[in-house]
């Protein structure tokens, strides 16, 4: 079975064979190869067959595409939550679909886990089924109130089983980092289940937002994709400090690898 092998905590992407195919039409490769992998999981989701191997199978998959089509991907910190005791809460920014594709691979070969996702991720055609199957929280993102009780409840639920939680505290995906658009519902959520939080900083947007089709964007290989943990924190008081060392945390990564983060106003 193929796994993802850290030396230290990190990975590197290798210099194994390139798909040609990949090379000229990436999104051609990548999407094909995708709308395979989705399919296959969907069908044993619906029967009720899709485990948590069956997910990080998926995802890492998925993985394999971005690297035979000649994206560059590297992940580092792994050893922050992969002997941690207990679940956690995972909390990152959010740039692209890539994320939300390959972050099972890496976090659940270690620990079992889920999402909070919008409403409309559980409802997306043959996509749907493998969603539901990871039995995410869902949020709509039209009533915060509404949302917040969903996190609490369903965070709670899900952590006390021994599941951890991985959120985006942002209103949509976006290429710039803007910490005044990172809300604090990972830390509440966190301080509410006395359970900690474990940063994560990625820069993924080598898969672009598409202008119809948001999760199917164009592809630039040039671009390398970056996935970076920080060291797991437990909640004092009312968590501002370690909400704004994850914010510290992700504007210092970002800045390393090249990428956005916006200005205080």
């Amino acid at each position: 079975m193929d796994t993802i092998t850290y030396v230290n905590g990190s990975y590197r992407t290798g210099t194994g064979p390139r798909s040609l195919l990949g090379r000229f039409l990436p999104e051609v490769r990548l999407y094909s190869r995708l709308f395979s992998t989705v399919w296959r999981g969907s069908s044993k989701a619906k029967h009720g067959r899709y485990v948590t191997a069956d997910w990080v199978a998926s995802s890492l998959e998925t993985l394999r595409a971005l690297e035979e089509i000649g994206a560059a991907i590297e992940i580092n910190g792994v050893d922050h939550f992969r002997t941690l005791n207990g679940p956690c809460v995972f909390i990152g920014n959010h740039m692209s679909t890539l994320e939300t594709m390959v972050l099972p691979c890496i976090i659940s070969q270690f620990k079992d886990s889920t999402f909070v996702v919008k409403q409309s991720l559980v409802d997306y055609p043959v996509f749907k089924h493998i969603m539901r199957a990871r039995d995410p929280i869902t949020v709509g993102r039209t009533n915060p109130r509404d949302d917040l009780k969903a996190v609490f409840e369903g965070g709670e639920e899900r952590l006390k089983a021994g599941i951890s939680i991985v959120i985006f505290p942002q209103t949509t995906r976006t290429g710039v980092f803007d910490p005044s658009q990172f809300n604090t519902i990972g830390i509440k959520l966190a301080k509410k289940a006395n359970v900690p939080v474990v940063p994560i900083a990625l820069k993924t947007d080598a898969w672009g937002n598409g202008k119809y089709l948001k999760d199917y964007g164009k592809v630039d290989i040039s671009k390398k994709v970056w996935f970076a943990f920080g060291k797991p924190m437990t909640i004092t008081g009312r968590g501002e400090a370690e909400h704004q060392q994850i914010i510290d945390f992700i504007s210092r990564k970002l800045t390393e690898w090249g990428g956005k983060v916006a200005e205080k106003a």
